[in-house]
Parts: structure tokens; C-alpha cells; sequence
């Protein structure tokens, strides 16, 4: 089966005996990985701002192994988001993921700290979550792939970079996601 993920290419992959075996390598997931990030945040409307978070890799199976790994890309988004804004922003995500053929496969509904899972056809893993402060954080990671070098994310941030020590909470204000007005029960849709 060929599969093509949103502006990143395609892979194949052969199923036998019920293991997967991927023509792909984890820097060629990671870039995957990076794609559905951007995408995900172009869904976005009004824009928010972001910067990269730690980005890992580990290998798959048991700790011996070499072969195989995988690769997490995360995002944290520095726009401030109201409380009032959060679950909207939250649907902005959901809707998206599923237009693109994600399958949602968990919804944590928690007051304070609510998130969204989800998965991609070919098993990348996704989060969306609300943290300390009303900061939301993007995860992808990628299914095991071959065992392979791994950059940096590549994709250029939308907003400053943090380069030196832990990420700040959110400190940038948005006329619509830090405004604290509830959305107009009448509105057609929202961002």
C-alpha cells in the first residue's frame, strides 16, 4: 500500500506474518511527523504562535534492539489561550485531524488539563493538550521505523525561538484566543 501524508510524500509498506516492515527510516518519519505539525497548525485560524519542544527518539522493542525506532516531534504553543477559547481551540484540532482521516482515539475531558489522541492511517500517534497556565502542547510520533539519524526539526517556528533553557508559559496575546468574551452562541463556526 502507498500511503500519502499531507505535503510529505510517500512511503510503502509490506505487511507479512503480521509484522510491518517500512521502506521509510525514522528521519524520514520525523519529517512526516514535522509535515502533520505545520499542517495541524495551518488548520489554525487566527494563527497562533509556537516554538519547538523536545524532539526524542528511542528504539523500538525491547532495549537491545537496533533496528527500529521511533521519533517525537513536539510543539508548545506560546499564544496565550483563554479559558473561555480552549475548548474551541480543541475543536479546531478534532474537526481538522478528522478531515484528514485521523481517527480520534481518546478524549480526555478534564475541566483543568483536557486533551485529544489520535492516530493516522499509517500509526502515527498525535496529542493535543492543555497544560499549567491554559498552554497547549502538540506531540506526533512516529510509528517504528528503520534505525537511522535523526536533525533537528527542520520547520521554522511561528514565533521566537527558545533556545536556552525550558520554555516559558504562554506569553503571547492574540486579539481572538486570548480574549475572554465567550463566542457568540450564534456563531457559524468557529476558527
Amino acid at each position: 500500500m502507498t500511503v500519502t501524508l499531507a505535503g510529505c510524500g510517500s512511503f510503502e509498506s509490506h505487511k507479512k506474518d503480521g509484522d510491518m516492515k517500512v521502506a521509510m527510516n525514522m528521519q524520514e518519519g520525523a519529517d512526516a511527523a514535522d509535515a502533520i505539525l505545520l499542517d495541524t497548525f495551518a488548520a489554525v485560524q487566527p494563527p497562533l504562535t509556537w516554538a519547538h519542544d523536545a524532539a526524542t527518539e528511542r528504539a523500538c522493542g525491547d532495549t537491545n534492539s537496533t533496528a527500529t525506532g521511533t521519533a517525537t516531534r513536539r510543539a508548545t504553543v506560546m499564544t496565550k489561550v483563554s479559558a473561555v477559547r480552549r475548548g474551541s481551540l480543541l475543536g479546531v484540532v478534532e474537526r481538522h485531524w478528522k478531515k484528514r482521516g485521523y481517527k480520534i482515539t481518546s478524549v480526555d475531558a478534564d475541566e483543568e488539563l483536557p486533551a485529544i489522541y489520535a492516530a493516522t492511517p499509517e500509526d502515527f500517534r498525535m496529542s493535543v493538550a492543555v497544560g499549567h497556565e491554559g498552554q497547549f502542547f502538540l506531540s506526533i510520533t512516529t510509528p517504528c521505523f528503520a534505525k537511522s539519524e535523526v536533525s533537528p526539526p527542520r520547520a521554522r517556528p511561528d514565533g521566537p525561538t527558545y533556545s536556552r533553557g525550558p520554555l516559558p508559559p504562554p506569553d503571547i496575546h492574540d486579539h481572538f484566543w486570548s480574549s475572554r468574551d465567550p463566542l457568540p452562541a450564534s456563531s457559524p463556526s468557529t476558527p
